[in-house]
């Protein structure tokens, strides 16, 4: 590799400036918005990809990819250029970036009418370029006290300073979620906390296999310094600034394309096992399964079908159904439809050496190919040897919805699960067709699971163009949260998961991804024991996606009633999840809407409390609810602090209000659940549904927790019907405005949207003892009443 140290003032470009490296490379620094620069280095004048399929401003991208080159959708303001022989400096009224000699770049922002720095880019060296390959590496400092997150789903503690990292999709079957590396996922974004000038993002614009090293590496020759790696593709980055973490997020998910939003059901209990699929009487297990939802009164709106209905012996073969385990797969599933339990069905991207339909997807060379022979690459999968389809081929995709449809969608299946995912195929140079414009696999091993995602979310939408699709997706990289919720992979079962998978969960968050689960109870290793499985559960439900899933060594199924101590136990958790689902959908509608996102950890809405900061177990679950379910062991006590905010905090369950930063002690049973609310919060709470509909709520209760003297605070909640057309006004969206003045509490209630709302009237409840007189809307009300809904 070699060092760029030279540079030369080369031509202006619309946005910035372009600089003449060593070795004919350019580097192309260009203002996209006024806190938002992107560093582009050109190896040898020339892009190894010139596209893009994660950069979507406008949200989505082409098929064949963005074109690098193109600036669409970034309002790129105007800008101040001194370009000197020895300095440049760029800069809009927040931002500005310094180029100095040898070749180096220095980030700063206006913070009180001072010029602060933010970053700086390694003195002794800042960027190094393959001579032979299309290698590149990247240095910046390491600032004391800088705090350090993001990268996705990465394990370990959430804050990543100190550690190396890969990114490289990877089937990670049984991962230790303290300590296993590289997961399911490639997202190369990085969020930093400085101690004096605000917060950063950083996101490499790479789906190639890359490295983060972010303290971990230390050499005598250079100052303290992080690096990223890649060992393909570009080094194409973008840096925003922002006073706080939360902005940072917030545009992330909006650059790289936003987040799908997937009808109401998909938040409700979603039933799973592998060992109900791989029985020979698989068709009679799952019925089994309906029967005891009706006889422990647990409320589910889908199941994930495991790959057990594809299998030929112990394999699997996408698009394939076995006639011995589902004799009639319509009649199956007409039979899950009509008890209102959707099905979701495992699907996967390789074909087996002998999979029926093998001979006909190579007549149409459906196939990423091998870069020696020209013939379908060869993989290991699913315990023999198959070819992955190449997504980046039309007729490919065309031949993949086209089986959706009729293998599942035609059959009364509802939604795709796009399972084993990661691409791995490690010929580096195995050959996609690129759209006309053929690639290395090592460019785009990402890219082949979120295209494969969006033609299943092509194929749902062909098939029900009214309804919003729900898909779900183990693999991808940046952008694949366009089209698909996600989970955290194969996890092991063990209490150390249940804790680490929290973290895992907020690094997603962090990342830009908001739909995301965890496989309840834990997917590889031994049947969970009754509390661990309980205490999983009690987490699971405030996830967006909640799903209880196992493939047990034993080849046992994890189930809610799977101990019957502690079944009424799981059913009230699950329970408790469809009491709050008005809330949870509000705060999917956010994360679609407005990317808000949805899980949170403390300090992303209180960064102004230090101590928000500290490792823990609690997170946010919305603006307004504060998660802190029990997750180790044996524990009688739970110990928590709560963050500081304007309000205080109020205990969900018993109406107690705890003031800001409090300690809190409190006593556990196994019963135990412990939930607090933003003081002044009005939770929107569904009453005695069993389904995640709103038809299927006998009425909605808003459950009001003021907070002490004079306060105001405004409180949310959304419904619709599951429409295309759900963002753009067909809603109805309530404004629940609450208020302390004096020895009055107001409730302001109003609405906004096409839709009226899904009852007439509203129930309250004043959930804690306040004894101020009560309003709503200027009438006054009982603490418990009901009032109209429309307004």
């Amino acid at each position: 590799m070699r060092r760029l140290k030279n540079w030369q003032i080369g031509r202006r470009l619309p946005a910035g400036i372009e600089l003449a490296l060593e070795g004919g490379s350019l580097m192309r620094l260009q203002v996209l918005d006024k806190t938002l620069f992107r560093i582009s280095l050109v190896n040898r004048g020339l892009w190894r990809l010139d596209r893009t399929w994660a950069i979507a401003p406008q949200g989505d991208t082409p098929w064949e990819g963005r074109a690098r080159d193109d600036l669409s959708g970034f309002p790129c303001p105007a800008h101040e250029l001194d370009a000197e022989a020895e300095r440049i400096t760029l800069a809009t009224k927040d931002l500005r970036l310094l180029v100095g000699r040898p070749l180096r770049l220095t980030w700063q922002a206006l913070i009180g009418g001072t010029w602060k720095t933010f970053a700086e880019d390694r003195p002794t060296g800042a960027y190094l370029l393959g001579r032979t390959d299309h290698a590149a590496e990247h240095f910046l400092l390491r600032a004391p006290g800088e705090r350090i997150y993001g990268l996705g789903e990465k394990a370990g503690p959430l804050e990543r300073s100190g550690r190396r990292y890969e990114m490289r999709n990877l089937d990670a079957l049984g991962y230790d979620a303290q300590t296993t590396d590289p997961l399911y996922k490639h997202i190369p974004f990085t969020l930093t906390r400085t101690e004096t000038a605000g917060s950063y993002s950083l996101y490499y614009d790479t789906a190639a296999t890359a490295w983060f090293d972010l303290g971990n590496e230390r050499d005598n020759y250079h100052p303290p310094y992080r690096a990223f790696r890649t060992a393909d593709g570009d080094l194409d980055y973008y840096m925003r600034w922002s006073p706080d973490i939360m902005t940072l997020v917030r545009e992330q998910a909006r650059m790289t394309g936003g987040t799908a939003f997937p009808p109401r059901w998909s938040l409700g209990y979603s039933g799973s096992t592998m060992a109900y699929t791989d029985a020979p009487d698989a068709e009679s297990r799952l019925a089994g399964f309906l029967d005891e939802l009706d006889r422990y009164d647990i409320p589910c709106d889908s199941f994930h079908l495991s790959s057990g209905y594809t299998a030929i012996g112990n394999k699997r073969y996408v698009f394939h159904w076995n006639r011995d385990r589902f004799p009639d797969p319509d009649q199956f599933t007409a039979r899950f439809n009509t008890a209102g339990v959707r099905l979701i069905a495992n699907i996967k991207p390789c074909l087996l050496n002998d999979h029926p339909r093998r001979a006909e997807a190579e007549e149409q060379h459906l196939f990423i190919t091998d870069s020696e022979t020209g013939e379908p690459e060869s993989s290991v999968f699913w315990d023999d040897e198959g070819s992955h389809l190449d997504f980046t081929n039309p007729a490919t995709v065309d031949w993949w919805k086209l089986h959706v449809r009729r293998e599942l969608l035609d059959r009364g299946i509802a939604a795709t699960w796009n399972d084993n995912n990661e691409f791995e195929v490690w010929n580096r140079e195995a050959r996609c067709a690129g759209f006309g414009r053929p690639l290395d696999i090592s460019q785009i091993r990402p890219i082949q699971a979120l295209l494969m995602t969006r033609a299943s979310d092509a194929a749902q939408r062909a098939h029900a163009p009214d309804r919003r699709p729900y898909l779900v997706t183990r693999s991808g990289g940046t952008g694949i949260q366009r089209y698909a919720q996600t989970w955290t992979g194969d996890n092991h079962t063990d209490w150390e998961t249940l804790r680490w998978n929290i973290r895992m969960g907020l690094g997603l968050s962090l990342s830009g991804f908001f739909n995301i689960g965890h496989d309840t109870g834990g997917f590889a290793g031994p049947q969970p024991g009754p509390e661990l499985l309980l205490r999983w559960v009690q987490n699971g439900i405030f996830h967006p996606r909640f799903t209880i899933h196992s493939w047990n060594a034993d080849n046992s199924a994890t189930e809610p009633w799977t101990h019957p101590e502690v079944t009424p136990l799981v059913a009230a958790a699950v329970r408790l999840r469809y009491r709050l689902l008005p809330y949870l959908y509000t705060c999917l509608w956010r994360a679609a809407a407005a990317q808000e996102p949805i899980l949170r950890p403390l300090f992303l809405d209180h960064e102004d409390d230090p101590a928000s900061f500290a490792d823990s177990d609690e997170f946010l679950l919305g603006p307004d609810l504060l998660v802190a379910t029990v997750v180790e062991a044996g524990a009688t006590r739970r110990r928590l602090r709560l963050p500081v905010n304007a309000t205080g905090w109020v205990d969900f369950h018993t109406g107690v209000w705890h003031s800001p930063g409090s300690d809190i002690d409190m006593p556990v049973t196994l019963a135990s659940v412990p939930l607090f609310v933003r003081a002044g919060s009005v939770l929107p709470l569904s009453i005695g549904a069993r389904r995640a509909t709103p038809e299927a709520e006998t009425a909605r209760e808003l459950a009001i927790y003021p907070a002490p003297g004079d306060f105001a605070v405004e409180s949310l909640c959304y419904d619709d019907r599951d429409t295309t057309g759900a963002l753009e006004g067909d809603y109805c969206l309530t404004r629940l405005h609450l208020s302390g003045v004096g020895n009055e509490l107001r409730l302001e209630i109003s609405q906004s949207g096409r839709r009226e709302p899904p009852h007439p009237t509203l129930r309250l409840h004043l959930a804690t003892g306040d004894s101020r007189r009560l309003t709503s809307n200027g009438a006054p009300v009982a603490a418990s009443a009901e009032v109209s809904w429309r307004t």
